[in-house]
């Protein structure tokens, strides 16, 4: 009996310490090392074996114990398909793969809004992408029975597990991102969003202080800045969602720095806020500094869009694009269609930019040169 007690024992641990789900990041400021990410039910050790094919060769490994594991490992090869397999305790995943930098074509998806979405995602996954990004709200809410904190963020790896597995992952904040009780018909006496985005910032393993990020691909004179802005008039209120925008903040001081003076080549912000209403901010600085770059792409309405102000493109692009309808004052291109941007990088050639639809029709397409 005391044997029989004791092998139900081991096999209930061995099965709460499953591995239950696995996606990729960048954790510095250029993919030379890439982070594979993963959770188990009860703590244990961290280990990756990669290589550049199935019998895989190197290893990393993080001794303390722990339910949410990120683990760098060197990715120095180009064109390559990389291989590995992650390990805690006694369970071990099935290998995987994921594509290594290229040296020709960079292709990088940006979604938004995945949080009020059920999107098919055939045809991204069609388009083979090195890099999904997002403009904002991944998930609807911090709150949701089931879904509270890093769950909910849990919940959206596990609707794509294969995407995620092989795909690295680089969100940008939305309001929703860290929306911890509902927001209500007027500010609250307590905070609707956790400003710290406390669940997003566990989950996920993201450069600098993961609110605010940078990652460059210098084969390509390619660069994205990430910022914290959605919901701006709520600054101030229990409303408030992000870290603050205003001539004497923090992220203003960081993002003059990325931004200026221009760098050679492409450079993409992603935000959450309405690109007309952020452009405006400080007597026109925002705008101002948005336009050293390439290209500003949010998440902010349920729809797809391209605005110009002089020659300089804004994006809006949404997985739910079937919202209310409030086109940027500078608007060249809209439609209320269910869409993500696809960005194609060629070394020293001008940025292809495509609105695509999730039915495969490119929508907008525009050549931009770089700096």
């Amino acid at each position: 009996m005391t044997r029989f007690l004791l092998f139900l024992l081991l096999c209930s641990t061995a099965k709460a310490a499953a591995i239950q789900r696995i996606w990729l990041s960048f954790q510095r400021a250029e993919p030379t090392h890439l982070t594979v990410n993963w959770e188990t039910a009860q703590p244990g050790d961290s280990e990756v074996s990669f290589g550049t094919s199935a019998a895989l060769g190197g290893k990393a490994a993080k001794a303390e114990l722990v339910t949410l594991h990120h683990v760098e490992i060197p990715i120095p090869e180009k064109d390559v398909t990389y291989h590995y397999q992650v390990r805690s305790g006694t369970e071990t995943s099935a290998v995987h793969t994921f594509k290594g930098i290229p040296s020709q074509a960079l292709r990088i998806a940006v979604v938004g809004d995945w949080g009020f979405a059920q999107p098919d995602l055939a045809t991204l996954i069609k388009d083979d992408v090195h890099v999904l990004m997002t403009a904002g709200d991944n998930v609807g809410s911090l709150h949701q029975k089931g879904r509270e904190g890093t769950k909910a963020f849990s919940a959206l790896i596990d609707s794509q597990p294969e995407l995620f597995r092989s795909t690295p992952f680089m969100p940008v904040l939305g309001n929703h991102d860290r929306e911890i009780r509902s927001r209500g018909p007027k500010p609250p006496p307590e905070a609707v969003y956790d400003v710290e985005a406390t669940a997003y910032r566990e989950l996920f393993a993201l450069p600098g202080n993961e609110w605010n990020w940078t990652l460059a691909f210098p084969e390509f004179a390619a660069r994205f800045i990430a910022l914290d802005l959605e919901h701006i008039s709520d600054m101030g209120s229990t409303w408030q969602t992000g870290h603050p925008f205003d001539a004497a903040s923090p992220q203003l001081t960081w993002y003059r720095q990325q931004i200026e003076p221009p760098r050679p080549g492409h450079t993409i912000t992603l935000q959450n806020e309405r690109n007309a209403t952020m452009r405006g901010q400080l007597k026109g600085e925002w705008g101002r500094l948005f336009q050293q770059g390439t290209a500003v792409i949010t998440g902010f309405g349920y729809f797809a869009e391209r605005a110009m102000v002089d020659g300089f493109p804004y994006y809006n692009t949404a997985l739910k694009g079937d919202g209310a309808r409030y086109p940027d004052p500078k608007s060249a291109f809209f439609a209320s269609e269910h869409s993500y941007i696809l960005l194609t990088f060629k070394p020293k050639v001008p940025m292809q930019i495509e609105i695509k639809s999730l039915t495969g029709k490119v929508l907008d397409q525009q050549s931009v040169p770089g700096k």
